[in-house]
């Protein structure tokens, strides 16, 4: 795998991780019970970007290794 390709690779992995992670532990002002005026109910209270990102990172890493050895055959005959 050229770099190229390892970088395309671990931004289609980056954000298929993040998109897993989104959803994971949010609370909508809804079910928090505080609905901000003007705002949707379904809005998240602490959506916690920074965390899921930095999972989405480490997930896309290890994800792009992994496919990494799975293509590159000097790595697998070791």
């Amino acid at each position: 795998m050229d770099p190229v390709g390892g970088v395309v690779v671990f931004i289609i992995c980056w954000w298929v991780c993040l998109f897993m992670v989104l959803p994971i532990g949010v609370r909508s002002q809804a079910e928090d019970g505080e609905v901000v005026e003007g705002s949707e109910a379904g809005a998240p209270v602490r959506p916690m970007m920074l965390r899921k990102v930095i999972w989405a990172t480490i997930g896309a890493g290890g994800l792009t290794v992994l496919a990494a050895w799975v293509v590159i055959p000097w790595l697998v005959r070791a």
